[in-house]
């Protein structure tokens, strides 16, 4: 295995923690793996809590092929790595999985390096790419089925023939997987990664990542969980699959068929039934991409189904299907002046609308956008009801206005399963309710913070469904709804406090964190509270007691995330005080 660290140039600087791996991952194939330890934000602003990688992959037959290369911070010491393994000129094709910039940023120093080299990727991809490196290049555009051809190498005798399957909205519309033949390696980028930074290049510790790899599916791949499912079905009719060699974490290996397996379950149940919300983005085109991912993450976060929709990449009938059959359609400001083909697929999305769905828009903030205000007139023009208020972005998106982004697609995404919701609290027994009712809780306030200044986030939720779950180490449990706004701060490894209301004192408490907040509203304007008391989150002064939590599992239930977590810190302002309790009379709500 060879290894290689990239410090800074600034001796008073803070070195990032930037390393590199080659290895060696199956007959004639190895690995480069851009090892990034620190990296705390990517895509839609969720937080990465174990850094991530960037994976790119040598195959040598009888020519060679490079898939995909790595993020441009590598680049000082990725393309010397590379040299030190294959002079470039003898790299005959390069596969562009898709065109991301944590993938491609190092495409156009590969061009410098061998100017014939042929680039292969979808149809979209090589557009995208255009736009990006400002060279020229050889080209070939391939679609699911079609192959490439390596030859035989002529020290092991395999053979390798790529076969490359679309797998568009995975999660850009440019993205394909490849195949190869002689390994039975399947490389598919970001579908099946995780952002989770370690040596281990393949999946030894499956309850180590299971938690990154649970929650990139959730804000990746779940709002495309239809396009997920399509793609399942043209991997069905491969040879056998040995590895998933991903764009991001371990290599998927030795626990194949679980994470497989998991990625079916999932798309199936968030794919079940036929309303939708459509959420519209313009690939490549300021922050719609990241802020339609915000969005969707928050509608299905309330068991809602949606589907993400590139204006760009759709062509003009299946358009018109996504729109016309949604119960809302949300999009982005557009540019304004866009070029034909965009103003094609405009004239389409306004032609689709009817005047029964429900309709938002949000900022997409690429420079020069139409005007907020102008593309919601023209999305409401047959009397749509809104989705909710226009989304304004004044500023680069920071993590509140993310934080804004998904909880409003929450209240869209109740509002489009409320029904269900209803029916499914009226369909317990009569008596099983009231007995249900009969378990009594505490009354507690769960606070959480992460970020700092424009970047912070924070919330806050009443809970009662808590109970100590352990001694040593002294642990608890608190049930959270999966549509909650702060579920999103209690993944494993975050910290959060339970404040713990008193009996003689809470109603005013009570009332105010059980009132509807809107999207990205303070939770803690008028209440006193003690930032620095606790980690994880702020101390409400007029709490009987608090406990610092550290999340270290979560087990999920069909609407609510049970978490563990270890408790940390803790103390209490009043010895001689009760905690607050909740008693209920039936069990279908708190």
């Amino acid at each position: 295995m060879v290894t290689a660290s990239l410090s800074s140039p600034d001796p008073s600087a803070v070195a990032p923690r930037l390393s590199l791996q080659c290895e060696a991952i199956a007959t004639d194939t190895s690995t480069i793996r851009s090892l990034d330890w620190e990296r705390s934000r990517f895509d839609i602003e969720f937080g990465l809590r174990n850094g991530t990688t960037y994976n790119s992959f040598l195959v040598r037959g009888e020519r060679t092929a490079l898939i995909d290369t790595s993020h441009a911070k590598f680049r000082d010491t990725w393309i010397p790595l590379l040299q030190e393994q294959i002079d470039p000129k003898a790299i005959d094709v390069l596969i562009v999985s898709h065109t991301e910039p944590d993938h491609s940023g190092l495409i156009g120093d590969l061009i410098d390096l061998k100017p014939d080299i042929e680039i292969v990727g979808s149809k979209v991809a090589l557009q995208f790419l255009k736009d990006q490196v400002h060279r020229p290049f050889s080209s070939r555009a391939v679609k699911s089925g079609e192959t490439l051809d390596l030859g035989t190498n002529a020290d092991s005798g395999m053979h390798h023939c790529i076969e490359f399957l679309s797998a568009p909205n995975l999660h850009w519309p440019d993205t394909i997987f490849s195949f190869d033949h002689g390994t039975g390696i399947l490389y598919t980028c970001d579908a099946f990664g995780l952002h989770y930074c370690s040596d281990d290049v393949f999946d030894r510790d499956p309850g180590a990542i299971a938690p990154d790899f649970r929650f990139y599916y959730d804000c990746l791949m779940g709002p495309n969980a239809r396009s997920v499912l399509q793609a399942l079905k043209r991997m069905d009719g491969l040879p056998e699959i040995n590895t998933i060699a991903v764009g991001h974490g371990p290599l998927l290996r030795h626990h194949l068929s679980h994470w497989v397996s998991d990625y079916r379950e999932w798309s199936g149940q968030r794919s079940k039934g036929e309303s939708y919300a459509a959420v519209c983005y313009l690939s490549q085109y300021g922050f719609s991409d990241r802020i339609s991912q915000a969005i969707a993450h928050g509608i299905g976060k309330a068991d809602a189904q949606v589907q993400l929709v590139d204006l760009r990449a759709t062509d003009p009938q299946e358009l018109t299907a996504l729109i016309g059959d949604a119960k809302a359609v949300v999009a982005p400001t557009w540019p304004a002046q866009p070029d034909s083909e965009l103003q094609a697929s405009i004239g389409t999305l306004l032609a689709a609308l009817h005047p029964k769905q429900l309709v938002g828009v949000y900022d997409a903030f690429g420079g020069n956008d139409e005007p907020i205000d102008a593309v919601a007139d023209q999305l409401r023009s047959q009397g749509q009801k809104q989705a909710f208020a226009p989304l304004r972005i004044r500023q680069l998106p920071q993590g509140n206005d993310y934080q804004r982004c998904e909880e409003s697609g929450t209240d869209l995404g109740q509002l489009l399963t409320k029904a269900k919701t209803i029916a499914a609290m009226k369909s317990l027994d009569g008596e099983l309710d009231k007995a249900l009712g009969r378990i009594s809780g505490g009354l507690y306030v769960v606070t959480a913070s992460q970020g700092e200044g424009e970047s912070s986030r924070r919330s806050a939720m009443v809970a009662s469904w808590v109970s100590q779950a352990s001694f040593k180490p002294p642990g608890l449990t608190v049930a959270v709804a999966k549509d909650r706004a702060i579920e999103a701060l209690m993944q494993v490894g975050d910290r959060f406090v339970l404040n713990v209301l008193r009996q003689d004192n809470h109603q005013q408490l009570l009332r105010h964190f059980l009132k509807r907040f809107p999207p990205g509203a303070d939770r803690f304007s008028g209440v006193n509270v003690l930032d620095n008391a606790a980690d994880g989150g702020p101390v409400l002064s007029e709490a009987l007691a608090y406990l610092g939590c550290r999340v270290e599992q979560r087990m999920e239930g069909p609407d609510h995330w049970i978490i563990y977590a270890v408790v940390e810190q803790g103390n209490v302002s009043d010895s001689d005080a009760s905690t607050a309790v909740h008693h209920r009379k039936v069990g279908n709500h708190y």
